[in-house]
């Protein structure tokens, strides 16, 4: 999953996403406690994929922000 690919949706897509992926993280983390061996970079790659979601997320919502205050930032 690419940025590029994650700024063609939505908030509620994104936020949608975000789920999924917690959701794979805390299933990765189960099966490492109970024994089971996933693969070791797939811990890597589902952190690295909630950082890029939480990303454009926040870019949205800083987008969203400009555009209901007239472009006029808050310090």
């Amino acid at each position: 999953m690419e940025a590029k690919e994650l700024r063609t949706k939505s908030a509620a897509e994104l936020a949608d996403e975000l789920v999924k992926l917690r959701k794979e993280q805390f299933a990765l983390r189960m099966q490492r406690a109970t024994g089971q061996a996933p693969k070791p970079d797939q811990f890597g790659k589902v952190r690295r994929n909630i950082a890029r979601v939480k990303t454009v997320l926040r870019e949205v919502s800083a987008d969203a922000t400009q555009a209901a205050t007239g472009g006029v930032r808050k310090k």
